[in-house]
């Protein structure tokens, strides 16, 4: 099969690595230095329907995996799938479940899904009116970016002055603000499969948003993220599958913007059960890198099923025994002013892929410099995704390969999965 995979980021890498066989033939769109192995790479801008469609037509691919939020928002999987490609990726219509967070909203509260209590504040909006809808929330504050931000545009404090800043700084942009109650208990990531009211769900995760260790300092697109999960009741996948994807499903069906690919449910896991923070139009980063680890099923039929519609018929999925982690290495500065051109060495993937420990290295943010050195190119530069019988196991093969790794500067967090492996995770009562 020839498969076109739209993205550059370690998602798009775990993607490929999923769907590397002898039958298949790879290829994408703009990638980075660590995929040259893989794929083939091309040059083009992947949020231009004309530019997608123009490569789809020279490449001439079976399937094409649309990796990002925003060629989704845009439309790309539209464009593509009318000039007669068969794509994975929601439309545009359905992929504004992340493109609009007030639309994801008016949504759940149709499909009767338990959510935060939300309000919107619109651009251009007065200091005093700015205020009053403050004054509505805390004492933890809540306040998003209505569009895309790609997972940084939120900023969840106790501090009202820094409520009131993020308001500011997104209005400034010309966006509109959503502001909501804060959700207690620890935080879930399940990706589902879906097509129509066809739900599947993957292997349930859990991300590490914030920059340093202890869950301090600003949000980030991902530090780290561990599958499965002990500490969620035994039912817990299924609940939310119930609860919330299923529902939400049916919803896109009965407003004429069928669902078709990957919804990942962003969730707090309370007193109540699962509540959502957010949806996603596309497979997360850095979950996704954990989760295909595991999954034993060859990635490109899953894919392919969805894509033409018959994720009905797919036989169920098959997992690897034990756990998966990743660790993302952030550049120099990252998250605030990302620092790069830094020359990247200890980074190469060995042989062992078979290893029970396994840990390999995905790229994100890399390109290759004048004289071919490898060196980082955005705020998050590597993945360090591992394989263990063990959540414990599996942290110990990450962190060893992480400091075989050497970027200037460089900065991981040292505790991914830490309170797992401690059992410190509790849901509130």
């Amino acid at each position: 099969m020839r498969i076109l995979v739209i993205g550059s980021g370690a998602r798009e890498h775990a993607l490929l690595t999923g769907m590397k066989a002898p039958h298949n033939e790879l290829h994408v769109v703009p990638g980075n230095a660590g995929m040259a192995d893989l794929a083939t790479l091309h040059k083009g801008v992947v949020d231009d329907q004309a530019n997608m469609v123009a490569l789809a037509q020279d490449i001439k691919p079976d399937l094409i995996v649309v990796g990002p939020e925003i060629p989704l928002v845009a439309g790309v999987s539209d464009a593509l799938r009318h000039a007669g490609f068969l794509v994975f990726g929601p439309s545009q219509a359905a992929a504004q479940i992340e493109g609009s967070k007030a639309f994801a909203k008016d949504v759940m509260a149709e499909a009767g899904v338990r959510t935060a209590h939300a309000e919107v504040v619109p651009a251009g909006s007065t200091p005093e009116e700015i205020d009053a809808a403050l004054d509505r929330f805390g004492p933890t504050w809540v306040v998003k970016d209505d569009g895309l931000a790609g997972g940084k545009g939120v900023v969840v404090t106790p501090n009202i002055n820094e409520a009131r800043a993020h308001v500011n700084a997104v209005h400034k942009a010309g966006n509109p603000v959503l502001l909501e109650s804060f959700l207690d208990g620890p935080e879930v990531s399940l990706f589902c499969l879906v097509d129509g009211e066809t739900v599947v769900p993957l292997l349930p995760a859990q991300d590490h948003k914030r920059v340093r260790d202890n869950d301090e300092g600003p949000n980030t697109g991902g530090m780290g993220a561990y599958t499965p999960l002990p500490w969620l009741p035994t039912d817990g996948v299924q609940r939310i599958v119930d609860e919330v994807c299923v529902p939400v499903a049916r919803e896109m069906v009965r407003r004429g913007n069928p669902y078709q690919g990957l919804l990942y449910a962003g969730l707090a896991w309370g007193s109540e059960g699962p509540a959502v923070v957010e949806f996603n139009c596309r497979f997360g980063d850095p979950e996704t890198q954990a989760v295909l680890m595991m999954l034993e099923t060859p990635l490109d039929d899953v894919l392919a099923a969805v894509a033409r519609g018959e994720l009905a018929d797919l036989p169920p999925l098959t997992w690897r025994e034990g756990y998966a982690l990743t660790v993302v290495l952030g550049a120099p500065g990252y998250p605030e002013k990302p620092v790069t051109g830094g020359v990247i060495t200890g980074a190469e993937n060995t042989d062992n892929a078979d290893s029970d420990d396994v840990a390999v290295v995905l790229h994100a943010g890399t390109s290759r410099g004048e004289n071919g050195e490898l060196v980082s190119a955005g705020g998050r530069v590597l993945n360090v995704v591992a394989h263990g019988a063990t959540l414990e196991q599996a942290r110990d093969a990450a962190y060893k390969r992480l400091e075989q790794i050497n970027l200037d500067g460089g900065h991981y967090r040292t505790d991914i999965a830490l309170p797992a492996v401690e059992g410190r995770i509790t849901i509130p009562n």
